[in-house]
């Protein structure tokens, strides 16, 4: 009858273990993830935002990179973000955290459009 005991507190000891180290881990890729979100990139070159519309996950970091030989803003349309003016080979990042169709536009050349779809 002793051995029995043992045997079923040991037994427990190890579901117990199992349930912590399993909890811990996912806590582990919770935290990575939250850490690192996904990203996307969009190229500013000849005027133009490349692509003209992304669509990305809530929770993306898109960063926006200057490739012309003239300065770039980008700006929100609805002045959820704006960056400075970005000289060649300078980035500009936002992390989109809700939902939605985000319009945006270079402030200096407004004829320069583009969206970012969030879905």
């Amino acid at each position: 009858m002793m051995k029995r005991r043992v045997w079923v507190a040991a037994l427990a000891m190890l579901v117990m273990i199992a349930v912590v180290l399993s909890r811990g881990a996912s806590m582990v890729r919770a935290n990575a993830q939250a850490s690192s979100p996904a990203t996307a990139e969009v190229k500013i070159d000849s005027f133009a935002f490349g692509p003209g519309t992304l669509t990305v996950a809530v929770g993306t970091k898109v960063t926006w990179t200057n490739r012309d030989d003239i300065p770039h803003t980008v700006v929100s349309s609805d002045g959820l973000f704006k960056s400075k003016v970005l000289a060649t080979d300078e980035k500009f990042s936002y992390i989109f955290a809700k939902s939605g169709t985000f319009p945006y536009f270079c402030s200096i050349h407004p004829q320069m459009t583009g969206k970012v779809v969030v879905q």
